[in-house]
């Protein structure tokens, strides 16, 4: 009976010791990355919006069509699609279409997460980060049926606008888009 004890006390302790040096080792790891990550986004200029600020960028009335997208680094569906943002971007740009892509990420992972994401993938889409902490003047003031999930996107020129709360592939993003070129 007492080996038993002693075998399980030495089983107990050689697996709370192998813990601590993974976690000590993750640790370390994390830390070099983020170091690592931030010296290489050091010059990007991120621009921070309140609502107030962000009102004027989604309520434009020139004679483009806008493309909106509500995203963050954190939501899966949304960093699927943003590839498809960005070759909307950039296949009509000339076509007077202007793609913004406002970043719901946390104002304490900008540094950590939001500016080495928009590095590694060079964004060429105009990105923005959206910090306001009163979600219940500002989401409806975005669109009235907004549960203020995302990703969600807004289509608009001066005439017409339309609102998404869901994802896109490619082709369906186009197909909206289309509808305000024609």
């Amino acid at each position: 009976m007492k080996r038993l004890i002693i075998l399980s006390l030495l089983i107990i302790c050689s697996c709370k010791n192998k813990d601590k040096d993974v976690s000590l080792s993750d640790k370390s790891k994390s830390v070099l990355i983020t170091e690592k990550k931030t010296k290489n986004t050091v010059d990007f200029d991120l621009e921070i919006y309140d609502y107030d600020g962000l009102e004027p960028l989604i309520n434009k009335s020139d004679d483009k069509v806008h493309v909106v997208n509500f995203w963050a680094t954190w939501c899966a569906p949304c960093v699927k699609e943003l590839p498809f943002f960005e070759e909307i971007n950039q296949e009509y740009k000339d076509k007077n279409v202007e793609v913004l892509l406002v970043s719901l990420d946390f104002p304490r992972n900008y540094e950590s997460k939001l500016i080495p994401f928009i590095a590694k993938r060079d964004l060429q889409s105009e990105v923005v980060a959206f910090d306001d902490v009163d979600q219940n003047k500002w989401i409806p003031a975005i669109h009235k049926d907004w549960s203020g999930a995302i990703p969600a996107t807004i289509i608009y020129n001066k005439e017409k606008r339309l609102f998404y709360e869901r994802s896109f592939t490619k082709e369906e993003l186009e197909t909206e888009l289309k509808q305000f070129l024609n």
